[in-house]
């Protein structure tokens, strides 16, 4: 069994954490996690061995980053891949409810948690997160880092940006788009294109702000 270390102490660690122990799937030897008071705490049985910057040590062992926010976890990656870690060195969480069928891609790095559904032909790329009863149709294209709360469903041909974020129960409109670093509230139903860096939320979905936050800041 590959042995794998959970980069942060989180909720989503613990699910991770769960759900890899009762398929199987990896040995988790321990959790990185930058919060100091954390070091030597136990989380559900697995030790907090140290910081992120102890990635490397473990050099046998797949990394899993288990942060929700998409920018986050974009964040850690890339101060991952400064210390050398390679794309090689992520591990993929797939809960075994989950049946991708031929013809699906699932990037590394990614969790997918009970009851995702893929259709046909969904490309998920690297670093995305699907919390449960996430459903995917038929020719759908995720960008790297997006987060999918539980419920979200989208329609056939739908592409989500890079660490696009998409609230619970939220549903996207077939061949329509969600751009990258978005918002997408709760229960809010997206009907026409939502641009880069917007915050939409209602049925039908609308923006509440017009994106400079996220312009100014990349």
């Amino acid at each position: 069994m590959s042995e794998l270390i959970l980069i942060s102490a989180s909720g989503l660690a613990r699910e991770v954490l769960a759900m890899v122990r009762s398929s199987g799937q990896y040995d988790v030897v321990g959790l990185l996690d930058d919060d100091k008071e954390m070091a030597g705490v136990t989380v559900d049985g697995a030790p907090v061995l140290g910081t992120i910057d102890d990635a490397p040590k473990y050099t046998h062992a797949f990394v899993l980053v288990c942060i929700g926010s998409g920018r986050s976890r974009e964040a850690v990656v890339e101060r991952l891949t400064a210390m050398g870690l390679n794309e090689a060195r992520y591990g993929t969480a797939v809960e075994p409810s989950v049946q991708p069928p031929e013809g699906c891609r699932i990037g590394r790095g990614s969790i997918l948690l009970r009851n995702v559904t893929l259709t046909a032909s969904v490309t998920l790329g690297s670093h995305v997160v699907a919390m449960p009863s996430v459903t995917f149709t038929h020719d759908d294209d995720v960008a790297d880092f997006a987060t999918f709360a539980a419920g979200v469903s989208l329609g056939g041909g739908v592409r989500i940006g890079r660490a696009a974020y998409l609230g619970m129960n939220s549903s996207v409109r077939e061949r329509t788009s969600v751009g990258a670093y978005a918002t997408v509230g709760m229960g809010a139903a997206v009907l026409s294109n939502v641009p880069d860096g917007e915050t939409w939320v209602g049925v039908p979905a609308h923006s509440i702000d017009d994106g400079q936050h996220w312009r100014a800041g990349h």
